[in-house]
């Protein structure tokens, strides 16, 4: 019997806003950087720079918050459940600052927020595994009333792209990671904290240059 971590709820709330708070600061930063060139009447030679910087990094921004919303948080909409035309909504405005290309082939569902929260989370971990690039297929298919999560990242060798199993990956998806969790790990411990909360079993592997994150629904008969 594997021992899992478990986390104090504190630990797990501070340590993903610190996880959110990484992804922001980069990106807020370009947004004040370039505020204050556009205050410097000696720069004004970089205006029109500052002003690209300013709504790339406002782009930025924006997908990252819109996608936490989702991964991490409880989300806006009323009731238990969330519908995937949502998860899609977000997850194209993230692809659109992200290097891989993104397949969204679910039919529109409503899917309980806890589940919609793990797909969103295992998307991360998928987008991890295709550093420079390449293409990423979300799939969800029905076993009876179950629905089971498939998500594939695939890279082009010829464009220099690799695809990889992201690092420790499979110790934080169990919950028994050798040098315990911290914030830089806590985004992949944090999806397999929501499997198990939705009874989902998760596994990754790498086959022929394809990393394949997928989540089926627990036996326990």
């Amino acid at each position: 019997m594997v021992d899992i971590i478990e986390l104090e709820a504190n630990d797990l709330a501070a340590m993903l806003s610190s996880k959110i708070c990484h992804d922001l600061i980069n990106p807020v930063g370009a947004i004040n950087n370039g505020l204050e060139t556009l205050a410097d009447p000696e720069q004004e030679a970089m205006a029109e720079f500052a002003k690209e910087m300013i709504a790339s990094a406002a782009k930025q921004a924006q997908a990252r918050l819109e996608f936490a919303r989702i991964a991490y948080g409880a989300s806006s909409t009323a009731g238990s459940e969330l519908d995937s035309r949502e998860c899609e909504r977000v997850a194209k405005i993230l692809f659109a600052i992200e290097k891989p290309s993104l397949n969204w082939n679910i039919d529109p569902v409503l899917l309980p927020k806890n589940k919609a929260k793990l797909l969103m989370n295992m998307l991360i971990i998928a987008l991890a595994a295709v550093p420079r690039g390449g293409e990423i297929s979300v799939n969800i298919n029905k076993e009876g009333k179950e629905e089971q999560f498939e998500i594939i990242s695939s890279s082009n060798k010829e464009e220099r792209q690799k695809t990889i199993i992201p690092l420790g990956v499979e110790e934080m998806l169990k919950g028994n990671p050798k040098e315990g969790v911290d914030a830089r790990s806590i985004q992949p411990f944090y999806t397999g904290l929501l499997a198990r909360l939705t009874n989902m079993e998760i596994t990754v592997k790498l086959e022929d240059n394809k990393f394949t994150i997928s989540a089926i629904a627990q036996n326990n008969g």
